[in-house]
């Protein structure tokens, strides 16, 4: 079995990850508001680049595949800084998607194993959703 290796750097690196997820949230429930928004975005990335390392973040968002991600997602973090938050946001979600899309079919399975989302996920209306992913899944 695979061990996880959890040091400080990683520790705030998901810390600051979900602070970025929490002000984004935060930043859409209150009407858009773009200081909320730029936040939870620099958080995040920071975030992220704290968790996986600088190189593996620069190769994440760097690679061939995940390059129109990566410029949506640029695109659409200057549109938000620039006073558009809601055109800035519709841009960032597709550039999310497209660069996080693969990361899915592995969570779907974590998911399926939690005790309590697993029950829910487990109705026959979302599993049939789930299952569409099942034998997609990406080595981790």
């Amino acid at each position: 079995m695979l061990s996880f290796e959890m040091n400080d750097r990683k520790k705030i690196g998901l810390g600051l990850t979900g602070f970025g997820i929490f002000f984004s949230f935060l930043g859409v429930i209150f009407f858009f508001d773009k200081g909320l928004l730029a936040m939870g975005n620099i958080l995040f990335v920071s975030g992220v680049s704290l968790t996986i390392g600088l190189k593996s973040t620069m190769q994440f968002f760097m690679k061939r595949s995940n390059f129109k991600g990566t410029i949506s997602f640029g695109i659409g973090f200057l549109i938000l800084m620039f006073g558009w938050p809601i055109l800035g946001m519709i841009i960032e979600a597709y550039g999310f998607i497209v660069l996080f899309s693969g990361f899915w079919p592995t969570l779907s399975v974590f998911i399926q194993k939690v005790p309590v989302l697993g029950w829910l996920v487990r109705l026959p209306f979302i599993r049939s959703l789930f299952d569409r992913n099942r034998g997609k899944r990406m080595p981790v």
